[in-house]
This record gives structure tokens, sequence and C-alpha cells, in this order.
């Protein structure tokens, strides 16, 4: 009875009259005082991994081998041709917000979610609810789903570069990802100043074939969704971007968020596993309230006054 799985599909309304109750009662994810320890820059080493022997592995399989691999894992071998931007990601560190398991820009928050992991995989045998096994690292595809190009009067804007082959059936997001030439010539400063420079009026969602009719807000007794990922574990708060599934955004429960992050190594990690392992038994999904782009005043008047905690006079 214990690894039944339930999933509960619940209304707009009472989430958010749950979320507000709840965070009041808890609290947020740090409390008034907190002192940051983060250096006024972060230096980070990327190394990209050879995946040369991968690649020959995929070369060798015929096109039955590969059509099965397809239907078992989605898009996932065009991953072997993703290119991580070094100079992005360096400057893409600066602005994770440890507290909230997000990135935060001057006005907004922004993370990778489960259902836009699956959107671009297009893993059909799997679903969203039942995918924490398979969570991939944070946040590789960010900037992928979204194309940055640089406007006539020296702002870079996020814009859409997805062609209308979504609505065809074998249309991959990911392969035309792969495919579009980007620009590698921006250096970490560059990118520093323009991420920096982004405000929540310059970000426009584009994707509308990505948004789910139901969200996957919570897991077991934790307030959130926790994930398990190769090294270690992180939760991330779902109701903190709502926005992002254009949704109307309300405050969000957070508390705990900073203390669920964890690697797989000292005392007392296997027991963490097994909770959000089994978690996962027990999901709590949202429907969506379909209404745009919407803050109620509450969010924003906590957004301004919440304690973050990432480099100090970025965002």
């Amino acid at each position: 009875m214990e690894n039944r799985f339930l999933d509960k599909v619940e209304d707009n309304a009472a989430v958010q009259a749950w979320s507000k109750t709840t965070q009041r009662g808890k609290g947020d994810s740090l409390a008034e005082g907190y002192v940051s320890e983060l250096w006024d820059f972060t230096r980070i080493s990327v190394t990209q991994n050879s995946l040369q022997e991968l690649k020959e592995i995929w070369d060798q399989w015929n096109d039955e081998v590969k059509h099965l691999f397809y239907s078992s894992y989605g898009d996932l071998p065009y991953l072997l041709d993703m290119k991580v931007d070094k100079h992005l990601f360096r400057a893409l560190a600066q602005f994770w917000n440890l507290a909230y398991s997000c990135f935060t820009f001057g006005g907004g928050d922004l993370v990778p979610t489960v259902e836009e992991y699956m959107a671009l995989l297009r893993c059909s045998k799997i679903q969203a609810d039942r995918v924490y096994s398979r969570a991939v690292n944070v946040p590789t595809f960010l900037i992928d789903k979204y194309h940055w190009e640089e406007a006539s009067n020296g702002h870079f804007w996020i814009v859409d570069k997805v062609s209308y082959r979504v609505f065809f059936e074998n249309y991959s997001p990911l392969k035309e990802i792969v495919d579009i030439l980007r620009r590698n010539d921006i250096s970490e400063e560059k990118w520093m100043a323009i991420l920096q420079d982004l405000r929540e009026e310059d970000i426009k969602w584009r994707a509308h074939w990505m948004l789910p009719d139901e969200i996957l807000y919570r897991s077991g007794n934790f307030d959130w969704v926790p994930t398990l990922r190769i090294w270690g574990a992180v939760g991330y708060a779902p109701l903190l971007v709502l926005r992002q599934y254009r949704s109307r955004q309300f405050i969000p429960v957070t508390q705990g968020l900073a203390q669920c992050e964890f690697s797989y190594k000292g005392d007392g990690y296997n027991k963490k596993i097994r909770e959000m392992s089994n978690a996962w038994n027990q999901t709590r999904r949202m429907k969506r309230l379909a209404v745009g782009l919407i803050t109620t005043p509450e969010y924003i008047e906590w957004w301004g006054r919440r304690i973050n905690d990432n480099i100090s006079g970025l965002s």
C-alpha cells in the first residue's frame, strides 16, 4: 500500500488558497535577517564531456534499433550534438538563486520545469508526474529553449525561433534547436551585461505548444517537487514560475527549498533518497488557469520583499 501510486488533480483556486495559507504559516525559504555567504562573483570551470564513444555506438545502430530507442527515450540522442556555451553557462551561474532553486533576474524568476523537459524530449511513454528518475540536470536547456537576438537599439530580447512545424506529428523541437546556428562569439562579460539588464517585460513566451493543461506542483509530504539527479538531489517550486505556464502567478510555498539540496555522499543521504523517491508515489497536479501573464498584487509585494541568496547586486 505504501508504494501505491496516487495522483490527485486539484482546482486552481483551491491550490492558490492552500499556497497562501501555508506560506503565511511556514514563511519563506529564507527568513528575515539571513546573511548570504556567497562571494561577489562565482568562478566556474566548464568542461563538456566527450561523447565521441556514445556517438560511435549510435552511428553503428541501424534504423530499426534507433527507432526502438526513440520510442522508449524520446529525442534524447539529439543531446549528443548539443554544444554547451561556456561563456553563457558561467554568466548564468551568477544569477542562480540557491534559496529558491531558480534563476532570478531583475523582475522575475525562471526555472526549467518537468513539463518543459518532457515536451522537449518528446518521450510519450514517460508521464511527467512519474519522471523523477529521468530528470536531467539544471539547466542546459534554459537558453536553448529561448533564442537571443540583438535588436537594433542595442538591447537583447528573447524571441521565438521555433517554426510552425510544431503542429506536425513528427516535429522535434530538440532537433531544431541543435540545427539552429547560434553565435559563439559573445563573451562572458557581454552575457553578464545582457542578463543583468533583463527585465520581466523583455521575456516573451512563444512556445504555446508546450503548455500543459495540468501542472505538477508538489509530491508526497513536500510542498514543492523534489527531484533526484545524477550527482545529488534538489527541489524546485513550480508555483514559483506559473507565468511560464501562462497561468495566474500567486505567492508560492517555498519553505524548505534552501535545505533540500544534497549530494550523494555523507551520512544519511540514503534515507533522504528514499523519502524523495517515495514522495513521487503521491503527486498533486493543479489545473492550469489560462489567463495570460497575470500576477496577483500579493505576489508582487511578496517578490519585492523576499530574502534571496544569489550574487548581491545582480538582481
